[in-house]
């Protein structure tokens, strides 16, 4: 119930528990607290009770905690019946991206390489620096190519 409270904060509480309450009144309210505690754990699993009597027997073995959309989505991954590991397993995105870097790579390789080889100038690795005029304008048909137009 309290995984997340650390030694100093539950040191820290029971100070300010001794200072508000006294040490005097401290046994009876902590009596007090855990009785509340119980009422409410004991309300809580009668309600539980309740609504999977109503359910009906086809949901004798329903969780509360298969609410959670987390819950649910992970017990119906574990379940298979749909083939859905073989589709996740399948697509692996990771590689999908890796190819099409490569696939993208090697064209404009391809590209800067019939660029350099056509005589261009002015252009370094492939691309054209369009804070430049360009020089050649009457030699080449083709207008540079402005990758933020794109």
């Amino acid at each position: 119930m309290f995984n997340d409270i650390g030694p100093l904060e539950l040191v820290t509480i029971v100070v300010l528990a001794v200072l508000i309450f006294g040490p005097d009144k401290l046994p009876k309210v902590i009596q007090d607290v855990m009785r509340t505690i119980r009422k409410i754990r004991e309300f809580s699993e009668s309600a539980k009770e309740d609504i999977r009597s109503e359910l009906g027997p086809g949901f004798k073995d329903f969780e509360f905690e298969d609410l959670n959309p987390k819950t649910f989505i992970r017990k119906q991954l574990d379940n298979d019946d749909l083939g859905l590991k073989e589709i996740r397993n399948g697509f692996d995105l990771k590689k999908e991206m890796a190819e099409v870097t490569d696939a993208v790579n090697s064209r404009d390789g391809d590209s800067s390489s019939s660029s350099s080889s056509a005589g261009s100038s002015g252009s370094s690795g492939g691309r054209v620096d369009m804070t430049k005029k360009p020089e050649d304008a009457g030699k080449d048909d083709r207008p540079p190519f402005d990758a933020d137009a794109t």
